[in-house]
């Protein structure tokens, strides 16, 4: 292999001019330093979209006319009583002012009882009249309430920014992705301090109470929290380090790849300025990762280290022989770690990409300073005769575990532990297909339930008729289609149909409207609370619809349909798209065309779906690329395949946690599962490396086992609970997916280092057995 090849150059070069290795080492950490400094927080709603996904397309096309899917929600709910009161409404009037001028916000957009926006229309009998829900005379006298309350139900618009109980109301606002005001990405932090601060803390009072949702408030609290998962990378940090210390037996040793970790964590946070990136909150675990992998590739090289002390070689010669035995296994572990993210690229939404990106750069700076600056650093390390017998006290202690272990190699254990594996792989492949793509439970699954924002999203969902979550069907017709009968029939009979579908709240719609503006026309009965067939008619219920509404375009040959879902729970999106598309497929039309989707829930169904057709093609490139990666180094299909299994059987039985444990497959976790590939390749090639070198030495499957075992067994079985001890932590995480990522984390941790010990060995005893 090319690697062998110029294996001894390298080694020149790093052992002859360490010195110089180290000094560029520590200039460039500076300079990182420097960057790091530059590292801003970048958080974008665009990032989450899909945008080549078909959805997403119609979502840019008539994004400008209807609105995206960027909005914040205010909710004021009168704690005692109803909103019919001076004080009430002018705290409605003041929030709505703030919301008005909260940078970022498109202020043609924010709607409430206090915006010219919202009107209502009625027939009296000198024909149609109109006018703000809350007229501009309003004293707030006991007749003025009366007649808001009266315009508030003929706007109709109970339910929608007035409770269904007249509790509450709300304050609907779109946000801009770019500021207006400086041209840059829209600062989502500022904007989630600024509702916190300028309306909830600053009129909070015993009488009303405040509720916020929007995109921009995720993103600030996510935020929140990520200032306490410092406390936690720190904990990690000190378990990890106490533990290193007690493996290698010398807080000197132990300090060598714990530094070399965080050298590459600093490269990784400091190279993103310089290509042009910030770190997304969502991406905020991702240098932890890197930190965790490194700490698990530096143990191997102390471990070696240690081996060689063992067998009587100085510092030089020891570091010098660590570095040849561990080159060529720890480059091809490092980029299969590598490998699992940057397959990720391939899903089309620029977060994931992103953090793909990341982790990436991450494991690039792993190469340099584990493979490069560690054993040069291991060079310098002195150890005495005291610590030397120290190894031999521990070696000659585990013996008997390592003979003991190496019974897996015979062949009826090994042909049973096999056995049971395919068992448990028949078991995970039942119980993962029932994992499911998107979210899973009630609220933002970034949050914990009890979260302040799930807290005001059930609130307002359980006060109002629409929420945030809402998916908009665009209807594309001719001309002047809301004054064709056929076209308006058509999209009533679709708004009929999803209001009946499971999981939807309440649907608004142009027809809907019409039908109400009609009979009002006739005095309010309901005989006439349909669709006029009359093209006159139809105009003449039109003319009082304004395109603010966001259910028309200037010229009515484009409409939509708001459809506001219960909630976003996978099963909820996946049921509510199938129902659309039915009734596409059974009233196809000439002259209406369907498209979907706009708002939020339209962005999580394309995301959803674009997360489900990349799965398994990126699950199948990972492997493909490892199992090239391993068929190069070893150049034998059998030894690749003792590494394969064992990792594709904890693949499975990861998801078939994520289905037991309901965790969805989303853009938050798909990443963890790529990981989960690498670093349970990285076990299986530590040990598979020792078993094959001492095969090849003519030694029989039980010997070259119990020294494999040696030699790399405690090392992996140390890394593996090392490692899930440290992000065993991170399930006391404020944020829920942080603690989803702990215990996912920790399972694969464990589960890969127990199936590299025990099923990888007895594969290659069952395999190799003429060797």
């Amino acid at each position: 292999m090319a690697l062998s090849r110029i294996l001894p150059f390298i080694e020149y070069i790093l052992f002859t001019y360490r010195k110089s290795v180290i000094f560029l080492f520590l200039l460039i950490s500076f300079l990182m330093v420097y960057s790091v400094s530059h590292l801003r927080i970048d958080a974008g709603f665009n990032k989450l979209l899909p945008l080549e996904h078909e959805y997403m397309k119609t979502f840019m096309i008539h994004h400008d006319e209807f609105g995206g899917a960027n909005r914040i929600l205010v909710a004021l709910i009168a704690k005692n009583g109803n909103i019919f009161n001076k004080e009430f409404f002018d705290a409605l009037k003041q929030a709505t002012d703030e919301v008005f001028f909260i940078q970022g916000v498109d202020r043609t957009k924010v709607m409430s009882l206090f915006t010219p926006n919202v009107r209502f229309t009625e027939v009296v009998e000198d024909g149609i009249v109109g006018g703000n829900v809350v007229p501009d005379d309003f004293k707030g006298t006991e007749n003025d309430f009366e007649r808001v309350k009266e315009n508030i139900i003929k706007a109709g618009i109970v339910g929608k920014l007035v409770a269904n109980d007249f509790s509450g109301a709300l304050i609907s606002a779109q946000l801009l992705e770019i500021d207006p005001n400086t041209g840059k990405k829209l600062d989502y932090i500022a904007v989630a301090d600024s509702l916190e601060k300028s309306i909830r803390k600053a009129n909070q009072n015993q009488q009303i109470e405040y509720h916020i949702i929007g995109f921009a408030k995720i993103v600030g609290d996510i935020h929140e929290g990520t200032t306490r998962v410092i406390s936690f990378f720190l904990v990690t940090f000190f378990i990890i380090g106490l533990l290193v210390i007690f493996y290698s037996q010398s807080f000197t040793l132990a300090l060598l790849p714990l530094t070399c970790s965080l050298i590459a964590v600093l490269w990784q946070l400091g190279a993103l300025p310089i290509l042009g990136y910030g770190i997304d909150p969502m991406s905020i675990l991702v240098p932890f990762l890197i930190f965790a992998i490194g700490v698990s590739h530096g143990v191997q090289m102390v471990s070696a280290l240690r081996v060689e002390m063992y067998l009587g070689f100085k510092n030089m010669e020891a570091a010098k022989h660590s570095f040849r035995r561990l080159f060529v296994p720890g480059m091809i572990a490092l980029l299969s770690d590598g490998v699992g993210f940057i397959t990720i690229l391939l899903i089309d939404i620029e977060i994931i990409q992103e953090m793909a990106i990341t982790a990436s750069l991450g494991i690039a700076m792993l190469i340099l300073t584990n493979l490069f600056l560690l054993p040069v650093l291991m060079s310098y390390i002195k150890l005495d005769d005291k610590y030397l017998a120290k190894l031999h006290k521990r070696a000659d202690g585990l013996c008997v575990y390592w003979e003991k272990l190496s019974c897996i190699t015979n062949k009826k254990i090994a042909i049973s532990i096999v056995c049971c594996s395919l068992i448990i792989l028949i078991f995970g492949l039942y119980k993962g297909q029932n994992i499911k793509i998107g979210d899973l439970h009630y609220g933002v699954p970034e949050l914990h339930n009890d979260s302040r924002y799930n807290v005001d999203a059930k609130i307002i969902t359980n006060k109002f008729s629409i929420g945030l979550d809402v998916f908009t069907v665009i209807a594309e017709t001719i001309p002047e289609g809301c004054i064709n009968y056929e076209v308006m029939n058509l999209i009533d009979q679709f708004h009929w149909t999803m209001q009946n579908t499971p999981g939807v709240q309440s649907v608004v719609s142009l027809p809907a409207i019409v039908k109400r503006i009609n009979s009002g026309w006739n005095e309010g009965n309901l005989k006439w609370w349909v669709i006029p067939h009359n093209q006159s008619l139809l105009a003449q219920s039109i003319a009082y619809i304004p395109t603010s509404t966001g259910l028309l375009n200037e010229d009515c040959s484009v409409m939509s349909i708001q459809i506001f879902t219960k909630d976003h729970k996978a099963e909820t999106i996946s049921t509510i798209t199938k129902k659309i598309k039915q009734f596409i497929r059974e009233n196809p039309d000439d002259k209406v065309k369907f498209k979907l989707a706009t708002g939020n829930v339209g962005v999580m169904a394309a995301t959803n779906e674009e997360i489900d057709a990349a799965q398994y093609p990126i699950l199948l490139y990972v492997f493909s690329i490892i199992i090239l990666l391993c068929l190069i180094t070893y150049k034998s299909v059998k030894g690749t395949l003792s590494i394969i299994y064992p990792l594709a059987l904890v693949s499975v039985l990861a998801y078939a946690l994520m289905a037991y444990l309901e965790i969805g497959l989303k853009v938050n976790t798909l990443p963890v599962v790529a990981l989960g590939v690498g670093i349970g390749v990285d076990y299986g090639i530590y040990i598979y490396s020792q078993l094959n070198k001492y095969l090849n030495e003519g030694m029989t499957i039980n010997r070259a086992a119990f020294f494999a075992y040696s030699t790399s067994g405690f090392s992996v079985i140390f890394t593996g609970i090392t490692l899930a001890t440290g992000v065993f932590t991170w399930i006391f995480s404020p944020l829920k997916f942080q603690a989803d990522m702990g215990i996912l984390l920790t399972f694969m941790f464990l589960l890969n280092m127990v199936a590299a010990i025990t099923l990888l060995p007895a594969l290659v005893s069952i395999l190799f057995s003429k060797k």
